[in-house]
């Protein structure tokens, strides 16, 4: 096995070649290397790799581990079918974060730190809330056939927004929603999950109303949002 690290935005990535086995070691120690000397974000590149067995499996585990004690995060990119049939069948579909190019993995990683550095300012709630005004479509998850209901923006953030309406979903719903975050031109397509619903007894200005969390978006979506926030409340 070898492993090589080159820099790419900001991000580590290891080109992995050969085997992942039991002389797969080599892994383990550039994480540590990585982790002591570059950054805690970085990508595996599985371009090159031919096999993974159970051993190998678990030294995937070890150096993830690594990096996660280390308050790091690690994206997988360029898995092979066959090697993507073996993860799932272990189960590291659902502990590994997988992209189909490291361009991906990558913007993954830096829209996430972005989210992070906000998270980071302990802001009421975690976050603040801007007040904007605009229209936004919704409707279940899924639900093609159905028409889009109609709302109105009240507030966005960073991580989620609050929306007057007069037809509501129960919380823990996901939505396709169509946030018209710039204009009806420019039209953010989203996935959003219900966390909370106006009361009209303690709310009655917001009621009826739903707060939703931004839900599985993607990097791209995340950096559009991201950038909008802070440039509306840039110097706070």
């Amino acid at each position: 096995m070898k492993v090589k690290a080159r820099e790419k935005k900001g991000i580590v990535i290891l080109d992995l070649e050969g085997s992942i086995d039991i002389n797969a070691s080599t892994i383990v120690e550039a994480v540590g290397w990585v982790l002591k000397n570059k950054t805690r974000s970085m990508v595996f590149n599985f371009a090159s790799v031919d096999v993974v067995d159970y051993i190998g499996v678990s030294i995937l585990a070890v150096a993830y581990k690594n990096i996660i004690n280390h308050k790091g995060k690690m994206r997988i990119c360029n898995v092979p079918l066959h090697l993507k049939n073996l993860f799932n069948v272990v189960g590291l579909t659902r502990v590994f974060t997988f992209f189909s190019n490291e361009d991906e993995a990558i913007r993954s990683l830096n829209g996430e730190d972005k989210i992070s550095e906000i998270l980071k300012k302990k802001l009421r709630r975690r976050f603040k809330r801007i007040p904007y005004f605009a229209r936004i479509e919704y409707r279940p998850s899924g639900m093609k056939h159905l028409e889009f209901d109609q709302g109105k923006i009240v507030n966005i953030s960073a991580i989620g927004l609050f929306i007057h309406s007069k037809n509501i979903f129960p919380v823990d719903q996901v939505l396709d929603t169509r946030i018209h975050l710039f204009s009806p031109e420019q039209i953010l397509e989203v996935q959003t999950k219900v966390v909370w619903l106006a009361d009209h007894q303690i709310q009655p200005r917001e009621y009826p109303g739903m707060g939703l969390e931004y839900h599985e978006i993607g990097s791209d979506q995340q950096k559009i949002i991201v950038d909008f926030v802070e440039k509306n409340f840039a110097g706070d």
